[in-house]
């Protein structure tokens, strides 16, 4: 997947996020994390259960602005919108859907448990039931709350209380409410023509009118429909509609739940708050744990946050997607994980029957291995097999992987302090991006508070980071890994001829202090606040390596390395594996690296082949012919079905995953 992060194949920074904004159609692995300033818009169709897979990608990149009108809809924190406000389209309250206790009758009404088991019956019920979302985020994450948190358990009776004190009267059990004025409680619902989506939305249909006489007219469009720039959810055109947002290790949410993020006609559809939805606490709190560093503190602000959203029932979350990991019966000491990559620990297996070779499957082969302009899911699983990875994503948290410690303000790796700043200083704008201080321009202060420079003292924050690697990492022909290998990288990664699709990471850095071969500080200009500061390292590059054209990597533009067959092709690895051969369309061949600074590791070959499509990918997993099939290569379709089964009749070894990716239903505040 696309990133608008600069990265090289030694800083794959954050290979999942929670909840920046990635649009996912039907399936698809997980997003990669971005810092706040960007948005990315990007749909994967992934067919559902009972079709072949098919994957079709679209991903375009904003930039979030700052310019969101003062005006247009605003809500209480009950959202209990009843009267028309002054202005233009969507600023008209929804007739139905404006009204509080409709939408939380929706929610009520609505048998989550039953549309999981509707697209994954292959599931026990326990597996079933760990896929139950009640906030915006998962239950296994670190900034769950379940403190002043509204449930919606399934309770058609509740829901229909509700109706009937909002209005909507019901003559019938299974017959579509009326109020007063005779009209029908009926609302319009969008979503995409995906078969999952398609089979889960056909049982919602009947659920809410046999529970409680709510009809919904169902609209199954093409994801480029759902998700255009100038349709769909984009221009609000909904009453009820169904997606997925892609979770992330750190929920700042405020570019889909802020107030100043609601897409109208006079901001030219800025924002990703498709319904209109304005609660100032949920907003508050969203924004204050965006722009703060230490995570106690956003976890108060997220719980915050949680509380709002489940109160106004604005979105109804269902439920997260399932994943799957399969794998020899023999393999040891591998991490299937929802946010992180199978090989990512791929220096640490072993198989028990002693065997020295193991082979995993692709249904899609890399274009390039430098992920600087490739960071397609099996580029970066190839990757992690020769190079050190400076930290992992396990379980929407961060871990030391090169890295003697994930730095943070908390154990004094990174520092955050108030300075001084003046006019014509290089700071970081509210619009994310670096500016020269000049009388008119808005900022934030040390305070958080955004602020309009008028040539008075001011303090912004400034955060410096640093990064300390373990020793003894050399590269695979013995050579130590010096600083002049990190300065290598940041000068071609932050090069705009490199080929890279942002610098946003390079232009906020104020400079960086190289101390040791194994140790460097990043300070950042004043008022850049990147909550996941802590992964934002650099890359290495063998700067000594003699290339077969008799020249220095360190003397090679940036502009060569897309099409360099030592960067693109057959990389020096640092890592606990070595490339030795690419039969391109084949497979590709590792073989254990002695001078991994963990040591050789146990399984001596790995090979990564490539298959035509899932189907004769999982034949021979089960044969015994390939020993991994990761989550990506598995998808979303019923080969995921396959592989529980195999692995409940003792034939292989899986694991079920929860997705970072979760389903979710929106409702629409205004009309147009």
């Amino acid at each position: 997947m696309k990133s608008p992060r600069v990265r090289s194949r030694f800083a794959i920074a954050l290979l999942m996020a929670l909840i920046i904004p990635v649009l996912a159609a039907c399936g698809g692995p997980a997003a990669v994390a971005q810092p706040s300033p960007q948005v990315i818009r990007e749909t994967v169709v992934v067919q559902g259960p009972t079709s072949p897979p098919e994957v079709v990608k679209e991903t375009v990149v904003v930039r979030e602005t700052a310019a969101v009108p003062t005006e247009g809809p605003t809500t209480e924190a009950t959202t209990e919108a009843t009267t028309e406000a002054a202005g233009g389209a969507f600023t008209t309250p929804h007739p139905i859907l404006s009204d509080l206790r409709v939408r939380q009758a929706i929610a009520y009404c609505t048998n989550r448990p039953e549309l999981i088991k509707s697209v994954y019956p292959f599931l026990n019920e326990e597996q079933q039931n760990k896929l139950l979302m009640d906030t915006n985020v998962p239950k296994d994450h670190w900034a769950a709350s379940t403190e002043g948190i509204t449930v919606y358990n399934f309770d058609a009776e509740k829901g229909k209380a509700l109706l009937e004190d909002a209005g909507w009267h019901a003559e019938d059990e299974g017959v579509v409410r009326t109020n007063a004025a005779g009209d029908a409680l009926n609302l319009k619902f969008l979503s995409t023509n995906a078969q999952f989506r398609q089979t889960w939305a056909t049982v919602l249909e009947q659920q809410l009118l046999d529970n409680c006489g709510i009809q919904i007219v169902r609209t199954h469009a093409p994801a480029s429909f759902v998700f255009g720039d100038t349709s769909g959810l984009a221009r609000r055109d909904f009453e009820l509609a169904a997606y997925a947002w892609v979770g992330e290790a750190d929920p700042d949410v405020s570019t889909l739940y802020a107030c100043n993020q609601i897409p109208l006609p006079t901001n030219n559809w800025e924002g990703q708050n498709y319904m209109g939805w304005c609660n100032k606490k949920a907003s508050d709190a969203v924004l204050a744990g965006g722009n703060t560093l230490d995570r106690e503190a956003r976890k108060k602000d997220y719980a915050i946050f949680q509380q709002e959203f489940t109160k106004d029932m604005v979105s109804l979350p269902l439920f997260q997607r399932t994943e799957a990991a399969g794998a020899n019966k023999n393999l040891q000491n591998w991490k299937p994980d929802p946010t992180e990559y199978i090989t990512a620990n791929a220096g640490d297996w072993s198989l028990s029957d002693g065997g020295d070779t193991l082979v995993i499957g692709f249904t899609q082969e890399p274009a390039s291995l430098w992920t600087v302009v490739e960071d397609a899911a099996v580029a970066v699983q190839a990757n992690d097999l020769i190079s050190f990875r400076g930290a992992t994503t396990y379980s929407y948290d961060y871990q030391p992987g090169a890295l003697k410690t994930v730095p943070t303000i908390e154990n004094g790796g990174a520092k955050n302090v108030d300075v001084d700043v003046k006019e014509g200083d290089i700071v970081w704008g509210t619009s994310g991006e670096a500016i020269t201080l000049t009388k008119g321009v808005e900022v934030r202060n040390a305070a958080g508070e955004v602020v309009t420079f008028d040539g008075s003292p001011l303090k912004m924050k400034q955060l410096t980071v640093t990064f300390d690697y373990a020793d003894g990492l050399k590269w695979e022909d013995g050579t130590p890994v010096t600083k002049e290998d990190f300065q290598l990288a940041a000068k071609i990664d932050c090069d705009p001829n490199s080929g890279a699709t942002s610098f946003l990471i390079c232009e906020s850095r104020q400079k960086i202090d190289y101390t040791s071969d194994t140790s460097y500080t990043i300070t950042y200009k004043p008022g850049v606040q990147w909550s996941e500061y802590s992964i934002y390292y650099l890359g290495a590059y063998p700067a000594h390596e003699v290339l077969s054209d008799g020249r220095k990597l360190a003397d090679v533009p940036a502009s060569e390395y897309a099409t360099l067959p030592e960067i693109a092709e057959h990389p020096l690895s640092a890592g606990p594996y070595k490339l030795v051969s690419w039969e391109k369309g084949q497979r590709m061949v590792f073989d254990a690296n002695e001078n991994y600074f963990k040591g050789a590791p146990k399984i001596k070959h790995v090979i990564i082949q490539f298959f035509e499509d899932t189907n004769q990918a999982v034949a021979q997993l089960l044969t015994g012919d390939v020993d991994i099939l990761e989550k990506a290569t598995l998808g979303a379709g019923p080969e995921v079905e396959t592989v529980i089964k195999a692995a409940a009749e003792g034939k292989i070894q899986a694991q079920t995953l929860a997705s970072p990716t979760w389903e979710h239903m929106d409702m629409n505040l205004y009309q147009k």
